[in-house]
């Protein structure tokens, strides 16, 4: 079956004031820099949005997000959630953006609409301390977070293509 591609979001999300917590932020800002992208993939800085990135979202077939990850492990750890572990993810953090984006992929579900939807996230270093710029720790391991975002992007139809 062909037809048009899925359209693909890929949302970075945190609050960019504390230190790594706008990891997923600043990737996308890497994203944008460093490549285009075809016609059916949207870049979009979810900041803490909540219910406002509903449009957005429904919008979407699939969903990629980025963004700081309280899973327990060493800083700089990349991690991948879909399906159920979306909420073990999603919903851990003391944090307000986090229970909105579970709140809001919920209510676009209820209204028949949620683009399958994966996580990848980064342990923290500090998320406390407020400070624009990333640790040196979460920083240095950025390029292997976008690496893992690109291959989900590729495998669901997407193309990004290094800028000249």
């Amino acid at each position: 079956m062909t037809g048009e591609p899925q359209k693909i979001l890929i949302l970075g999300v945190g609050n960019i004031l504390y230190t790594d917590e706008g990891v997923g932020v600043r990737a996308v800002e890497r994203l944008l820099e460093t490549y285009d992208f075809s016609d059916n993939v949207t870049l979009m800085d979810g900041g803490n949005l909540g219910m406002r990135l509903m449009q957005p979202l429904m919008d979407a077939d699939y969903c990629i997000v980025l963004d700081a990850v309280l899973g327990g492990d060493v800083p700089g750890t990349i991690y991948r959630f879909t399906g159920d572990d979306l909420r073990k993810s999603l919903a851990f953090k003391d944090s307000m953006h986090q229970s909105d984006l579970v709140d809001t992929l919920i209510y676009c579900e209820l209204v028949g609409k949620r683009p399958d939807t994966v996580v990848i996230g980064m342990e923290p270093q500090d998320f406390k301390n407020m400070s624009i710029d990333l640790s040196a720790t979460v920083a240095e391991r950025v390029p292997a977070m976008l690496e893992i975002a690109l291959k989900e992007l590729a495998a669901a139809g997407g193309v990004a293509t290094p800028k000249a």
